[in-house]
């Protein structure tokens, strides 16, 4: 049996810097990838197949599933049985679909003794036939994501993060959102300086940048603004943001033990959010 973990997606920037002639929206994303996922396994089967369990898997469809669209890019004649365990909440910004078809993807070139993926353009523009965020999730490596979607550069220098991932559990439309925002022409991250001291100096430049997105959402889903109030009122929180185009928003914090204790925390006042603490970027 093979095993792929398939992390949650966080944008820790994301800058809407224009649109292009075919409506595509052109975007400037720093992202790190959580300790926190999705788990898929694979194994010969006659056909193809997927099942599913976990906390979140009551809205995963069977049908139609971006995990079975993966298989059939590589190869829609080859057969698995694929079993998903459902950890991250559906359609939360946080890349949950996304990270289960590039996750799916590996394990199938193992499985059926594939080459792995290489990072390189054709590969990006390939898996991209899957959505635009599957490129990046298929390495799921720290990097800033540009164009849309298929430019990337991986960047391992920069420090990992403590933080913590809620979810309201309101589902955020992106079409939506993008019709939303009122500007699509801002100004890009600029430079990424490689040689942040420490984790402070980090944070302190993430404070300067933006999620182009964040007030959109809010318009649409209002509690995205409460999520962020809670993760900023609570002890040690460095940063409160919402990631892609919401509902979920991650907070930053000094440690992973200050990162927990917020969590526990927010849980205990709003036991019907979804609450993670994890590690961005590790």
């Amino acid at each position: 049996m093979l095993e792929q973990f398939a992390p949650a997606k966080v944008n820790l920037t994301l800058h809407v810097t224009g649109q292009s002639a075919n409506g595509y929206h052109l975007l400037d994303s720093l992202v790190m990838f959580a300790s926190a996922g999705d788990h898929l396994t694979f194994e010969p089967a006659d056909e193809l197949s997927l099942s599913v369990d976990g906390p979140e898997s009551g809205a995963v469809p069977t049908d139609g599933n971006s995990v079975l669209s993966a298989a059939h890019l590589i190869d829609p004649q080859k057969s698995a049985h694929i079993h998903l365990t459902k950890v991250l909440p559906v359609a939360s910004g946080i890349g949950g679909g996304t990270a289960d078809a590039a996750a799916a993807y590996r394990g199938l070139l193992k499985l059926w003794g594939l080459p792995d993926a290489v990072p390189n353009a054709e590969t990006f523009a390939h898996i991209a036939k899957l959505g635009a965020d599957v490129p990046i999730c298929l390495f799921s490596q720290t990097a800033r994501m540009s164009g849309i979607g298929e430019k990337i550069e991986f960047m391992p220098e920069l420090p990992a993060l403590d933080a913590v991932l809620i979810n309201p559990r309101v589902e955020v439309s992106t079409p939506a959102v993008f019709k939303s925002i009122s500007s699509k022409n801002n100004a890009s991250m600029g430079t990424i300086p490689s040689n942040f001291i420490d984790q402070v100096e980090f944070i302190t430049w993430l404070q300067h940048q933006r999620n182009d997105m964040q007030d959109a959402a809010v318009s649409i889903a209002p509690v995205i603004e409460h999520v962020l109030a809670a993760l900023s009122a609570t002890q040690n929180c460095q940063l409160a943001r919402m990631s892609g185009s919401g509902a979920t928003c991650f907070g930053v914090f000094p440690s992973a033990e200050t990162a927990r204790n917020a969590a526990l925390q927010i849980s205990r006042d709003y036991p019907h959010w979804w609450v993670k603490s994890c590690t961005l970027g590790a």
